[in-house]
Order: structure tokens, then C-alpha cells, then sequence
């Protein structure tokens, strides 16, 4: 109830901020290729140009819900030839672009109406012993696999978001409610106002990362209280500003809720009832072979990182964070990326409801043009989403080189996993990898190209 009042309300402020908008027309609840509205349409404008009505209550959730099966693209309506090229399209960036390669390896996954199209592989999950680079002995080299798990990096905000979620949908957290009234120590230095929507659509004034680093500290308890200790950069509510902390602190008032340390959370309430096995914070030593190597990091003095979360913050908390620290593999992705398109459920699990899953996909941050954001997921980011991206397209970027694109107009999803971080953070971007698997994607769903999006500075997202 709580949550259907919010989304009813967002709804309304999303009109009114639309004054040129024209009646919405409900997306086409077959999924079939071409039937939803495209981008730039009246019911499916984004970010790259055109008005738009859609809204999350126009979603139309898969029935019966999916689970996911291999297939082909001829037999779910899509054009083959673009789902083809999602292969050579990965492969070409493991060239230098212009100077670097955006990867050393990767794997990508699509998916529509519940049937996996595209599941490719290409390159090295580990290839460099340093960032010079010097590569390993050629007998050395780890190819990647189609079930190699990758350090997911701000992917992890999601499964942070989606517990919260959980959480408010029981009644126990309260969306609008400050953080301080779980965690009073919060309040310090003018953060009283601060609300678990701030933390969740990035608008809580808060600086991107603790500073100095939380590694400077030599507890745990010193390292979490300098973040309840920091100071807000900008006033609540006053500008989009993408931080870290904001999600490292929301993990920390699920753990106070919940009573339980938030990797247990997340298994608990999300990975293990939907069967993702190969998710995890923290991975055991015994699947390190299948694990992506990235940077050489001499600011933890670890070398090649390759097993523990590359992240450093989260890294000298223990690995567990709600910022970063999660791992995974593109199959578990994608069984995740199904539930959410069926409304929340995935075989005999349900991890939210269908209204709690249509917050995800409603955009809170409508005073803040650019930077669309359900509770958690970016909403319309035509960057890596390319043509995919909608007013209710939803997704996440990480550090490492990862991102996911679900876009539930058409009943589709695209997945790349990446270690473009290895061996060096400094070799650049891959958004235009991550944009051309999701351009692919759209292409064999029918949908019309889009300009391609400047590849802006990213910040910590990845």
C-alpha cells in the first residue's frame, strides 16, 4: 500500500514535469519485436531526443513468468543478423580503441521473451602480471569462459537496492524516513534530513567516496564511523550527485534492521531463493580459476587483484559493502534480470512484488534532467543503453566493466561483464562496448537506431 501511494505519486510529478506530453498509450503486453513503442516515440521518448508518457504503471509484466531457456532468435521474432553480430562486436574491442583495448576479455549475454539469444565469450581473464604491461607466459593466460565470474563493481548497488526494497515493502524501513532514525549517528554535520530515497536516487548532498580513503583507518568501527561522520558537499535534495557512500551507508541500515551482515541479507533474501549459485560477495579461494583478474594495485599493495573486490573501500571493509563487493556471473545476472521482468518473481521464488519492482523502474529524480533514477537502478541512460533506453529502461554501469540493460517495454535485457580494469583502471571506458551489444539488441527487436551517444566522463559507476 505504502508503495503503491509512492509510485502514484511519482507518477503525477513525472505529468506535471511533461507539460507537452500527450496521452499515454500502454505498452504492448505481447513483447513481440516491434509492437512496444520506440524510443522517440510518444510512448517511448528517452533521453536522446522526443516527448514521452510511459511510465512504470504501463509496464505489462511476462505472463506466465519466464524462466529462462537457450534459444534462437528466428523462433522469438527477432533479426538474426544483429544478434550475430553481438560476437564480433565484443571481439572488436579486445583491439586497441584507439590506444588501449577497452578489455582484456568479456562476456555477453541477451535475452528476450525469456529465451537467451546471445551467450558469447572472448578474450583473457587473465593475461598481464603488471600494469607496464607485461604479459604472462602465453601458457599462463585464463581464457574467458561463458560462466566466468566477474567483480560486478557498482553493480552491487542493485542488490543493495533491492533489499531495501524488500525491506520497506514489509513496513520496516520507511522510504521517506531520515537515516538518522536508524543509524543516529548519521545526523552529524547537518545530514538530518538525509532520507532512504536520497540515498537511493543519489540526491542526499553526499560526496562520492569517504576521504581520506576508509583503508586509512585501522578498525572497521573507525572505518564506518568516518562515514556516519561525513560532511554533505551540496544541500538534501538540491542536485544529483552519484556517491558511494550513499549505498555503503544504506547497506549499513539494512544491517541494523535486519540484524544480519548484508552479504547474508543478499543471500538470503535474493540469490538464494532465485538460485544464483555463482553470486556472491567474498568468493572462496577454490574459484579463483574461474574468476577475471583486474588491476595491478599498488595502493593496497596487492598486485594483480584477481579473487577479492577490486574496489578499495570496499575491499578494506572486508570485502563486504553496499557499494561494491558482489560477484557473478552473466547466466546469474540474467536469472535475476528475468524475475524483475516477470514482475518480481523466477520459478517458485518471489523477491519483491510487482508493485515494489515497478519503483524500480520509476523515475524519482524528474527535477534533475540527465539523471533519471528508479530506487537504485538508472533509468534512460542512452550512453550504454543506446537505443534500448526509455523513460522505464533500467540499468547499471560498474568500474570494472560491467553493466546491464532491462528493458521491459519489450521483454529484453543485454548483459555485458568485463575486466577492462586489467591490467590498468587508466586504459579508459568501455561504454562503447557496452553501448553496442545493447544497440544490437535493439536492432534485432526492431526498434530504430539512435544517434550514438557521446561517450561522457564517467565517474565511479564505471
Amino acid at each position: 500500500m505504502i508503495l503503491g501511494r509512492m509510485r502514484r505519486l511519482a507518477t503525477v510529478i513525472a505529468a506535471i514535469a511533461s507539460l507537452t506530453v500527450t496521452s499515454a498509450t500502454a505498452v504492448n503486453a505481447s513483447g513481440a519485436p516491434g509492437t512496444a513503442s520506440a524510443p522517440g516515440t510518444s510512448a517511448g521518448g528517452s533521453a536522446t531526443g522526443g516527448t514521452s508518457t510511459v511510465t512504470a504503471d504501463d509496464i505489462r509484466f511476462q505472463r506466465p513468468p519466464r524462466i529462462l531457456r537457450y534459444g534462437t532468435a528466428e523462433e522469438v521474432g527477432l533479426i538474426p543478423r544483429y544478434i550475430d553480430q553481438i560476437r564480433p562486436d565484443i571481439a572488436s574491442f579486445l583491439q586497441p580503441s584507439p590506444t588501449f583495448p577497452q578489455y582484456a576479455g568479456a562476456v555477453a549475454l541477451a535475452a528476450h521473451d525469456g529465451v537467451i539469444v546471445a551467450h558469447d565469450s572472448v578474450g583473457y581473464a587473465l593475461r598481464y602480471a603488471d600494469d607496464k604491461p607485461t604479459e604472462l607466459p602465453r601458457d599462463q593466460w585464463i581464457p574467458v569462459r561463458d560462466n566466468t565470474i566477474f567483480d560486478l563493481a557498482s553493480l552491487t548497488k542493485l542488490f543493495t537496492a533491492i533489499a531495501a526494497v524488500q525491506l520497506i515493502e514489509a513496513g520496516r524501513i520507511d522510504l521517506h524516513v531520515p537515516v538518522a532514525r536508524y543509524i543516529p549517528q548519521f545526523a552529524s554535520h547537518g545530514k538530518g534530513d538525509i532520507t532512504i530515497l536520497n540515498l537511493l536516487t543519489h540526491t542526499s548532498g553526499l560526496p562520492a567516496d569517504p576521504d581520506p580513503s576508509l583503508c586509512d583507518y585501522p578498525t572497521n568501527d573507525e572505518r564506518w564511523a568516518a562515514v556516519y561522520d561525513i560532511t554533505p558537499i551540496a544541500p538534501v535534495n538540491s542536485t544529483f550527485l552519484y556517491a558511494d557512500t550513499n549505498m555503503m551507508v544504506l547497506g549499513k541500515v539494512i544491517e541494523t534492521v535486519t540484524g544480519k551482515t548484508l552479504d547474508q541479507v543478499i543471500a538470503q533474501r535474493i540469490t538464494e531463493p532465485l538460485g544464483m549459485t555463482d553470486t556472491m560477495f567474498n568468493p572462496p579461494a577454490s574459484l579463483k580459476p574461474r574468476i577475471a583478474a583486474e588491476e595491478y594495485q599498488l595502493t593496497t599493495s596487492r598486485g594483480i587483484v584477481w579473487g577479492s573486490v577490486h574496489d578499495e573501500n570496499a575491499y578494506c571493509l572486508g570485502g563486504v559493502s553496499g557499494h561494491a563487493g558482489v560477484f557473478s556471473t552473466a547466466y546469474d545476472l540474467a536469472i535475476l534480470a528475468q524475475a524483475l521482468l516477470n514482475g518480481g518473481r523466477y520459478g517458485r521464488a518471489r523477491i519483491l512484488s510487482e508493485d515494489s519492482v515497478r519503483q524500480l523502474f520509476t523515475n524519482y529524480n524528474q527535477a534533475f534532467p540527465g539523471h533519471a533514477h528508479g530506487l537504485g537502478f538508472e533509468l534512460d541512460q542512452p550512453r550504454y543503453m543506446d537505443a534500448l533506453s526509455s523513460p522505464v529502461t533500467a540499468g547499471h554501469t560498474g568500474f570494472t566493466g560491467t553493466s546491464i540493460v532491462i528493458d521491459p517495454r519489450n521483454h529484453s535485457f543485454v548483459i555485458l561483464l568485463s575486466n577492462r580494469v586489467h591490467p590498468s583502471r587508466n586504459w579508459g571506458s568501455n561504454n562503447p562496448a557496452r553501448a553496442a551489444v545493447a544497440r544490437d539488441l535493439a536492432l534485432a527487436l526492431g526498434l530504430p537506431p539512435v544517434e550514438p551517444a557521446r561517450d561522457l566522463a564517467v565517474g565511479p559507476a564505471g
